[in-house]
């Protein structure tokens, strides 16, 4: 009865067996499945009040950060994106132009610049509209995911972007 016990601890469940990949096998399906992701994301519509704008997959990163972290500064939304403050600084000069964000003096520190969304509904509907979509694909992923798991996931995305950026 022991070697019994013993033997069926060491079997795997079937769905945990079938989620563990090798490095390779990892690799070939990233390889396979980014491509797709990148593909299905260039194809989510913006919005039509958007669309004259031209906007870049970095200024998707800076308006997603002002609607889940509120107004903030441009030396805050820098160390966010992990770019320089003038390249912050172009990006909202370009979207406040456009009358997507709001840029105003904090009354606290004149010296430094406080960015929000619009207050204009129409635009802001837009902007969450275009954000909504993605957002409810990783929350349907992560919901799934412990916080261990999560935070596994994010790292490795994270790792990858750095190695990338590093090859020649």
């Amino acid at each position: 009865m022991a070697d019994l016990e013993v033997e069926a601890m060491s079997e795997e469940p079937e769905a945990e067996a079938g989620s563990r990949l090798s490095a390779e096998e990892a690799v070939r399906a990233m390889l396979v499945t980014l491509p797709r992701l990148v593909s299905r994301a260039k194809r989510t519509p913006v919005p039509e009040q958007l669309r004259s704008l031209r906007l870049a997959p970095r200024h998707l990163s800076l308006l997603s950060c002002l609607i889940f972290d509120g107004p903030t500064s441009v030396k805050d939304l820098a160390a966010r994106l992990e770019v320089a403050p003038t390249t912050v600084s172009l990006m909202v000069s370009d979207l406040q132009r456009e009358g997507v964000v709001e840029r105003r003096s904090d009354p606290d520190d004149r010296r430094r610049s406080i960015v929000s969304l619009t207050e204009d509904p129409t635009t802001r509907a837009a902007v969450d509209d275009w954000l909504a979509s993605g957002a409810r694909a990783w929350r349907k992923v992560f919901d799934d995911l412990s916080p261990q798991e999560r935070a596994t996931f994010v790292h490795a995305i994270q790792r990858y972007e750095e190695a990338v950026a590093e090859a020649p």
